[in-house]
């Protein structure tokens, strides 16, 4: 099982209110290897566990309990926000329209160290020793000074985190944005680094226009095909695809060879793996 690497997509999103406590808590419990998750900033600088930098009208509801109208999201800025306000919102009670089977529960959205914290604590109630984190950093450059720093600040905060957690070990740090990739390896050259891709450049182009092979090519589970898997083994770069939630698509590339897998769904994934080796 040592090759496999079963990620359970913000938490477990199918299941629970995704980038929550929750949810990691419930990934851990399923089995996963490694708690995928998305890092923005806070106005006081904290780093804060959500997709986007903003409230999403889809999952979260306003300090009263009211609704976040689509129009208004980009108002309900976590940028300008502290760590205490953003705890106010109820990101967990509403139904997610795309996520039917998801629980509904009250809950915020957290700040890194509280995830970490609590994490710790359930591997020691439990007896395991570790888990890995898969944490994305959310930029976009047409963001930057509004939602979130400019991309120096934002990975310089990141990973100053994450060194002052002690989890640099045990994490991969992830992201669609070159710039940021680019910045990393330069200035902290041993922090594990995972590409993201979702258009359809060859892996040749994206390779050539990143400038070095990551830890891992993590692209849409569309783009995978024996190529692709070839080129990542050649060069040395572990391959894991983004986000597989049909039973269909996991088998697809379970018979390709994929052993690592990015889930909204991880005890899909867990059952199907299971059942292969039974």
């Amino acid at each position: 099982m040592s090759q496999i690497d079963i990620q359970g997509h913000r938490g477990c999103r199918g299941l629970k209110p995704e980038n929550t406590i929750p949810a990691f808590i419930h990934a851990i419990e399923l089995g996963v290897d490694t708690l995928e998750m998305d890092a923005v900033v806070s106005g006081d600088g904290k780093i804060i566990i959500s997709h986007e930098p903003f409230f999403n009208h889809e999952m979260c509801l306003q300090p009263d309990s009211t609704e976040i109208m689509e129009s208004e999201q980009l108002d309900h800025n976590m940028y300008r926000l502290s760590y205490e306000e953003i705890k106010e919102y109820d990101c967990g009670s509403k139904r997610h329209i795309r996520f039917p089977e998801q629980e509904k529960l009250s809950c915020y959205k957290p700040s890194l160290r509280d995830v970490v914290s609590t994490v710790n604590t359930k591997l020691h109630n439990i007896g395991r020793k570790k888990i890995n984190y898969n944490i994305e950093i959310k930029r976009k450059e047409k963001w930057d000074y509004i939602f979130h720093p400019p991309y120096q600040e934002f990975a310089d905060i990141v990973i100053a985190e994450i060194q002052e957690l002690e989890i640099m070990e045990l994490t991969t740090v992830q992201c669609f944005d070159f710039e940021t990739l680019k910045y990393i390896k330069r200035k902290y050259p041993k922090v594990k680094l995972v590409m993201l891709i979702e258009d359809a450049r060859t892996p040749e182009e994206c390779i050539s226009d990143l400038g070095f092979y990551p830890e891992v090519y993590s692209p849409s589970f569309e783009l995978v095909d024996p190529h692709l898997i070839d080129f990542c083994k050649r060069n040395k770069m572990k391959l894991i695809p983004w986000t597989v939630n049909e039973s269909a698509d996991i088998i697809s590339l379970k018979n390709l060879g994929v052993t690592r897998i990015i889930s909204d769904y991880p005890d899909l994934v867990i059952n199907i793996f299971k059942a292969s080796l039974s």
